[in-house]
């Protein structure tokens, strides 16, 4: 495995196990379903029950490799896929419940259909295998996921902010058991100028995910102030139960050491929404990216033909976290135009905050205003979407400069990938003012669904082939 990989998939150690669950149940349950059905052909079992139906291993497989992705399914509501950490206790609970609705399901829909499957005992014998056999299965994921903690993989980097109990209490707590996967790096009793540097040093060598707020004695400013800048940093901000008075809109209860510790989501992409949303920018961009090659060939020819310069450029801009990339598209305007900009500043016409935006912008060639006023000038972003960078749906990605003047609730837009259309774009365009656009971005930041991705995806044709400046 290439190292960039495997660091990558430490880094998410818990959204990793979560999604090879999947096909291990899927598996699981199939081995259950085909130990059942040998089990009934034992002469042990057929001397006591002999054997009434006739169906071959061929058939009967064909039916649990449905009936797999059911249970899958049921498996997936009953929250043995969530992210969010429980003692092994309530998963194997979880799994009995889950498997004993499975079984029943099955047994009501036999029962109304008597010809698809006649054999009772296999059935109950699958319910009764699927229990243990999972439940073997997620014990062995459990303690290999423990082992890394314990060796130091894929642990969460923890600065825990309070000098009361319940901060003592919490550092001996992942002190003492590294196999809970938090690493404490630092403790400070308070938040001021000095701990935000030495925060911020550890952010930038890697070295901070989360922060914990233990202690109700910090006055409302400074946490205020704490809130604020891991709203800023794009960090985790957890707190004790007893500083409740933080307002919430997405939020995870979990236990450490008797003490109710709350975690604040900036976003609902968490988890298996990160995954659906991936797999669903995956699979759309590849296939518009076949689609429209003969028109992205056409367009790159025109370019190239049409003014001098190269056929793409690769602009910088600030994606999710803060981190910077390379954002592909073709080249609208003459050679070396980012050269010339400095000296359009004051002809900016966007005076409601960082943009800069410029009707006749001189720089922009006959050919480059016509694709960007159709957008397709942003077709190359699909290869963005591709490796990862952006997402086919999220806030605007903006210039390094822009995001230097971002106060601090724009920064709740770094929260995730910026897309090559969002929730901005399809209300209005370039004509909605930046703190609106802001407003539109957040709500998709914090009530994304994939059925949100999708409704915004349909608008998006609309609002390109609508009235659009070309600036």
């Amino acid at each position: 495995m290439p190292l960039f990989l495997y660091d990558m998939l430490m880094k998410k150690l818990e959204l990793t196990f979560a999604f090879i669950l999947l096909p291990l149940d899927y598996l699981a349950l199939i081995l259950a379903g085909s130990l059942a059905y040998f089990l009934r052909f034992e002469s042990f079992i057929t001397e006591i029950r002999p054997v009434i139906f006739e169906m071959s291993y061929g058939e009967f497989f064909g039916i649990i490799s449905v009936v797999a992705l059911a249970w899958l399914l049921v498996f997936a509501i009953s929250g043995l896929y969530s992210i969010k950490r429980e003692s092994i206790l309530t998963n194997l609970s979880k799994i009995f419940v889950a498997c004993s609705a499975s079984t029943l399901i099955i047994v009501v829909a036999f029962f109304f259909n008597f010809q698809l499957f006649s054999s009772r005992l296999i059935i109950l014998t699958s319910w009764l295998l699927s229990i243990i056999i999972i439940s073997l299965e997620r014990l062995i994921v459990y303690y290999i996921k423990k082992s890394f903690y314990r060796n130091g993989r894929g642990v969460r980097q923890v600065v825990v902010i309070g000098s009361s109990k319940n901060a003592l209490d919490i550092i001996s707590e992942f002190t003492a058991k590294p196999s809970f996967g938090f690493r404490v790096v630092n403790n400070f009793d308070r938040f001021d100028e000095s701990v935000r540097s030495e925060l911020e040093r550890l952010i930038e060598v890697g070295s901070l995910d989360d922060v914990i707020l233990a202690d109700s004695d910090l006055s409302e400013e400074d946490k205020t102030a704490l809130v604020n800048f891991c709203l800023e940093h794009n960090l985790n901000y957890k707190y004790t139960a007893s500083l409740l008075q933080t307002k919430l809109i997405n939020f995870d209860l979990s236990t450490v050491s008797s003490i109710p510790l709350i975690e604040v989501k900036q976003t609902r992409l968490d988890g298996w929404g990160r995954i659906l949303k991936r797999l669903f920018d995956l699979a759309m961009s590849f296939t518009l990216i076949m689609v429209l090659l003969p028109l992205w060939l056409l367009v790159g020819l025109l370019v190239v033909t049409t003014s001098s310069g190269p056929m793409m450029v690769r602009l910088k801009r600030i994606g999710s976290r803060g981190r910077e990339f390379k954002m592909l598209k073709f080249r609208s305007m003459i050679k070396d135009a980012h050269k010339l900009k400095p000296n359009l500043i004051d002809q900016n016409e966007r005076s409601d905050g960082p943009l800069f935006k410029m009707d006749n912008d001189p720089r922009i060639t006959p050919f480059g205003r016509f694709i960007r006023k159709w957008s397709l000038d942003e077709l190359p972003q699909l290869f963005n979407v591709l490796a990862g960078q952006m997402s086919l749906v999220g806030p605007r990605p903006h210039e390094p400069e822009e995001v230097a003047r971002y106060q601090v609730r724009h920064k709740k837009l770094l929260a995730i990938k910026p897309g090559m259309t969002g929730m901005a774009q399809v209300s209005g365009r370039s004509d909605l003012l930046w703190e609106e656009e802001v407003k539109l971005d957040t709500y998709y930041v914090e009530n994304w669904s994939l059925g949100l991705d999708i409704q915004i995806l349909l608008k998006t044709p609309r609002a390109v082939f609508g009235k659009r400046k070309a600036a």
